[in-house]
């Protein structure tokens, strides 16, 4: 089961810090810029000087140790890689005392996060993809039963400011998660790619073809979110029987493109299986 977080207005009162000052770090910064927190409720640590000298231009703090980043802030966000994530936890297990720590650490489960963190308790762990860049990303989370609803809605606004959030109740969904919409944006590029070199090889040149598809991606994203009637019908309202479409959409199914998709899906939720485990 998924319950879907209701926007609520960011808590302008809370000091957030980021570990790590990466693409992901700087979406969810740009987002919380946007809803109203102030630069100056914002900490990022980071051992890159680039990063940080562009961070600061931001406004934010930026610091070269995690130590730094922290100190007085409510909410710790872990925006670093999983190789990293054992030395990190070491780092600033002694230092979390009372505040809320947020995981976008792909596939390290929440086990992991407390024993790193000295059996800390308040621990939510996050699902963003790509598209939180632009602030349109979908971010699963999930956090222990015992968790406080206060800290369940600040995990979800500070995620919110980049885009759509969804809980889901059981862990073992996050790899889920991460099959649907953590790696979801490659396929629709590999979707568009592919539409492009079929304009391209139709006697399109890559400019029209280039804008033709994304064009026709983003228009039916948005005709997806805003219509009562789910895909498979607003697929059926554009196919005309003997018509173009309908022979598209029969060739796919002749050649078991949709079967090749959800095996496709299954093969990257087995992956981060295994990446968790390891």
């Amino acid at each position: 089961m998924s319950v879907q977080h209701n926007a609520s207005p960011i808590d302008t009162t809370k000091i957030v810090a980021f570990i790590g000052g990466g693409n992901m770090a700087q979406a969810l910064i740009g987002g919380l810029l946007a809803e109203g927190l102030a630069a100056t409720m914002i900490r990022v640590a980071e051992p890159v000087a680039e990063l940080r000298e562009l961070l600061a231009l931001r406004g934010v703090g930026a610091y070269p140790t995690a130590a730094e980043a922290i100190r007085g802030a409510d909410v710790v966000v872990l925006a670093v890689k999983p190789q990293i994530i054992q030395s990190v936890l070491a780092d600033i297990a002694a230092l979390v005392s009372g505040k809320l720590v947020i995981s976008i650490a792909a596939g390290v489960s929440v086990a992991t996060l407390t024993q790193g963190l000295a059996g800390h308790g308040r621990i939510v762990r996050a699902m963003p993809n790509t598209p939180a860049l632009v602030q349109s990303g979908a971010t699963g989370l999930y956090a222990p039963a015992n968790l406080g609803q206060a800290d369940r809605t600040l995990a979800a606004t500070i995620l919110a400011a980049a885009g759509l959030v969804l809980w889901v109740d059981d862990e073992s969904l996050m790899h889920a998660v991460t099959a649907v919409s953590g790696s979801g944006p490659a396929y629709f590029f590999y979707l568009m790619e592919s539409m492009i070199a079929a304009g391209i090889a139709q006697g399109l040149d890559e400019r029209t073809a280039r804008a033709l598809t994304l064009q026709t991606a983003l228009g039916a994203a948005q005709m997806a979110i805003i219509s009562e009637e789910g895909p498979a019908k607003l697929r059926q309202n554009v196919t005309s029987p003997n018509g173009t479409t309908a022979a598209a959409i029969e060739h796919l199914d002749q050649h078991g493109v949709r079967g090749h998709i959800v095996d496709a899906l299954a093969a990257a939720g087995l992956r981060s299986q295994a990446l968790s485990a390891s």
